[in-house]
């Protein structure tokens, strides 16, 4: 591999600074909200210890970015950058959470645009795992051009196995926004 996986990036709305683990009690408060896991696969991560498995998992990945409001300053959540495949040419985008202050005012859809806008320079496929619940998080991948490839119970770490979809948008799709 020979990009990083943290590099800082930003755009009109956001900052995406990696993720560090001095950095777990400004982004439990945003986690500690039940409603911040209401479609979540793991509906539990609300719970200290619980999200304490899931920001070790975020800072073991170095691929974890805490996602700052560009206009405040403030932590809103964090995604990241997981799972890459050199021979599949593909990263995977995801685990990715949101104060619900944030919901519906375009800071999402604007945070994939500038992963993707980044990782396709050395990729040419991004997959996206989504709980097989979490409508809203569907409805928004496939209005980037993400379309559904499968289903399958993915291990997240440290928590059982649970039903997500699989999505894929590729380097040329996204570039010409194409679907």
């Amino acid at each position: 591999m020979n990009f990083n996986l943290q590099q800082p990036l930003e755009n009109d709305l956001a900052i995406l600074s990696p993720l560090h683990p001095e950095d777990f009690e400004v982004l439990y408060k945003v986690a500690s909200n039940p409603l911040v896991w209401q479609q979540h696969p793991n509906k539990d991560r609300w719970k200290q210890d619980v999200f304490e498995t899931f920001f070790r998992g975020a800072i073991e990945s170095k691929g974890a970015y805490k996602i700052v409001d560009k206009a405040t300053g403030s932590i809103i959540g964090s995604t990241r950058f997981y799972d890459y495949n050199k021979e599949d040419d593909s990263i995977h985008i995801g685990y990715t959470f949101y104060n619900p202050e944030y919901w519906g005012k375009g800071y999402n859809p604007s945070v994939k645009k500038l992963m993707m806008e980044y990782i396709f320079h050395f990729v040419s496929k991004v997959y996206f795992h989504i709980g097989a619940i979490n409508i809203r998080s569907q409805i928004s991948i496939q209005r980037l051009g993400a379309k559904k490839i499968g289903e399958q119970n993915i291990e997240y770490f440290g928590e059982k196995p649970a039903l997500n979809f699989i999505y894929c948008i590729d380097k040329v799709t996204f570039l010409t926004g194409t679907s």
